[in-house]
């Protein structure tokens, strides 16, 4: 931990820092991504109410307009959905909800990918073949495909009551493990490169085995890639999630993602309650967009090949 601790401080250096502080639009799109991790965080002190309590949510109040616009209401700047929820508490809370999701699947995704690239990089021979052939056939399948025949087959196992309440785990789940070999490909690439240096061979002059060789030697200078890679995850995992909620197979109504709040609002749109799907869909693009933004211009600075001094 002590030898990852100290690449990834070197990797943020100052002239990493440099770079930020003179990049307007890594400024803006890091300015953006605190904004909406910040409200996320603190969307309990933020919201006028707690969109997944049944006891504060009236129906009589379904869809107010938004503030500016005739009908709307003060206490509900963005309006309110068709349940009677306030549309800004829900995107609050449904920000935190899309989140938590995408951070977490990427945790999965990287320990899964982490530990299978430096496993089959560095033994190589049939362990490698094994392993990269089972990434190959999974990368053959999309993740939306995978998650929503997994998901599928879950919830008719176990029932609709019991998936609610499992919902944010089993999105985790899907969305990491179906997304492994992006990490795992590029963990290998690496460790083929550098287990033929003489640090390695040195490493094993001295006695060490081959699982500390690969996490206190070899995994520290794969930080770089890493990085980036889990910037863009971490954007595609909330794509995923939303798909899915907007297919009715993520999150349920009652505790409402980004993806779920466009969906419940979709068949109104066109019926003049365009704010319930309007507003979710502007906060999603703008989180996935200042996400992405982040993630180039990580990928710029930290590949030697583009750096301009």
């Amino acid at each position: 931990m002590t030898h990852l601790t100290a690449r990834l401080t070197a990797l943020l250096g100052s002239d990493v820092l440099y770079r930020f502080r003179r990049d307007p639009v890594a400024l803006t799109a890091f300015a953006i991504l605190v904004a909406f991790v910040l409200a996320a965080l603190l969307a309990p002190w933020l919201s006028s109410m707690n969109p997944h309590d049944p006891a504060q949510i009236d129906i009589m109040n379904s869809e107010i307009p938004p503030v500016w616009t005739s009908g709307g209401e003060a206490a509900f700047p963005l309006g309110t959905d068709v349940q009677g929820r306030d549309l800004l508490s829900a995107i609050l809370y449904g920000l935190r909800i899309s989140i938590v999701i995408g951070v977490f699947a990427v945790m999965v995704q990287m320990t899964l990918g982490i530990v299978i690239g430096l496993v089959s990089g560095y033994l190589g021979g049939k362990v490698d073949a094994f392993f990269m052939r089972l990434a190959d056939i999974q990368l053959a399948m999309s993740t939306l495909m995978l998650a929503i025949i997994a998901l599928a087959v879950f919830k008719a196992a176990v029932g609709a009551e019991f998936y609610e309440d499992m919902a944010i785990v089993m999105l985790v789940l899907v969305i990491g493990f179906a997304e492994w070999p992006q990490y795992a490909r590029t963990i290998r690439a690496s460790v083929l490169a550098e287990k033929k240096k003489e640090y390695v061979d040195a490493a094993r002059v001295i006695g060490l085995s081959a699982p500390t060789i690969m996490a206190r030697h070899i995994l520290p200078n794969t930080l770089s890639p890493l990085l980036v890679i889990s910037t863009v995850q971490v954007a595609n995992a909330i794509i995923s999630e939303a798909a899915l909620s907007f297919l009715g197979l993520g999150m349920p109504v009652t505790m409402p993602s980004l993806g779920s709040l466009i969906s419940s609002g979709f068949e109104y749109i066109f019926s003049g309650a365009w704010w319930i799907t309007t507003f979710p869909s502007i906060a999603l693009i703008t989180l996935i967009l200042a996400i992405n933004l982040l993630g180039d211009w990580l990928r710029d600075v930290l590949n030697p090949r583009l750096f301009k001094g």
